[in-house]
């Protein structure tokens, strides 16, 4: 049963501002999941660590708004492998090779956004010392 919706039964369809509010809620509620996990806390904490690195190096506003982009995007790859993760579990309670190749790709997305990320913290940091 969920807690949010005792009846157990689809919540009616909203438009205008109404369906704004309602969506703001479900973002909301997604970042609250989100932080139960580990990995998700982890990154949060790598961001606001390049984040002040970019700071004390004298990173452009391009360069700052470039790494809250990225962020943002990393968010995103984590909300859908967390997404994928929890439907998985849902379906398969045992060990199933779909369930396998699911979870590792949704992991491989957020990997690539990490390196991704890496290279572009690495890059900047990098330009910022040697100038």
């Amino acid at each position: 049963m969920n807690p949010l919706n005792p009846s157990n039964q689809k919540p009616k369809t909203v438009t205008g501002v109404s369906h704004i509010l309602a969506a703001s809620s479900y973002s909301i509620s997604g970042v609250l999941r989100l932080w139960k996990e580990t990995a998700f806390r982890h990154e949060v904490l790598l961001f606001l660590t390049a984040f002040l690195a970019f700071v004390a190096a004298g990173a452009s506003a391009v360069e700052i708004l470039a790494l809250c982009g990225i962020f943002l995007l990393l968010v995103a790859f984590e909300a859908l492998n967390t997404a994928i993760e929890c439907i998985v579990d849902h379906l398969s309670v045992e060990w199933e090779e779909y369930a396998k190749h699911a979870k590792d790709l949704g992991s491989l997305a957020v990997m690539c956004c990490l390196l991704c990320g890496g290279i572009f913290v690495g890059t900047v940091l990098v330009f910022r010392i040697l100038q």
